[in-house]
């Protein structure tokens, strides 16, 4: 489990393999002090750690993965967004995350609002309907507030701090991102028999 809220902002370093991938990740971490098999959020996708060195770890992603997430698009240099898993007793600063991406939502406009950017994502249909104003959605594994929702589109505020830590400074229009939606809008949903 995660909380969204990002502590690294890593680099792909090298990839390998057909099929499923593997992937080394430069980091800050204190890759000492990171065992092997632990899980490490990856732009919000939950991967095992499968190798580490002294400023990098390694993880392999499947097919299925690469097929349902932004993974597949990695190329030397991309940033990562990563978070190590909660320990009991961690602060819960964003929301309860899982680390299993839903989907892959659009970037579709960005604009300024005072000293921060508004970013308008374009989720995929079948997600659109568990996405609320105020509710909770983590896009690359950080945790963020809705502010408004027009059909399958929604916005949220980026703060500069949020620009400049993680992913969304890199972000165009047309930028493709992982979507989690929020895991108590997915078991509301299963319990009316709207999934």
């Amino acid at each position: 489990m995660f909380t969204g809220i990002v502590i690294d902002l890593g680099e792909v370093r090298e990839i390998s393999g057909k099929g499923d991938l593997l992937f080394r990740i430069g980091t800050n971490f204190a890759t000492e002090a990171v065992p092997i098999g632990a899980s490490i959020a990856n732009n919000g996708v939950c991967l095992t750690v499968i190798e580490r060195g002294k400023d990098w770890f390694a993880v392999q992603a499947s097919a299925e993965t690469l097929a349902m997430t932004t993974l597949g698009s990695w190329r030397p240099g991309t940033k990562v967004n990563l978070e190590r898993a909660l320990k009991v007793g961690d602060e819960l600063g964003g929301h309860i995350v899982s680390g299993h991406v839903d989907g892959v939502a659009k970037v579709v406009s960005i604009r300024p609002e005072n000293d921060s950017l508004r970013y308008t994502f374009e989720a995929p249909p079948n997600l659109a309907p568990f996405v609320a104003p105020k509710g909770s959605v983590a896009l690359d594994g950080v945790s963020l507030t809705v502010n408004e929702v027009d059909g399958a589109r929604f916005g949220v505020n980026i703060i500069p701090h949020t620009q400049k830590v993680t992913t969304f400074g890199t972000y165009v229009v047309g930028s493709m991102v992982n979507m989690e939606i929020d895991m108590l809008a997915r078991y509301v949903a299963r319990l009316l028999g709207k999934d």
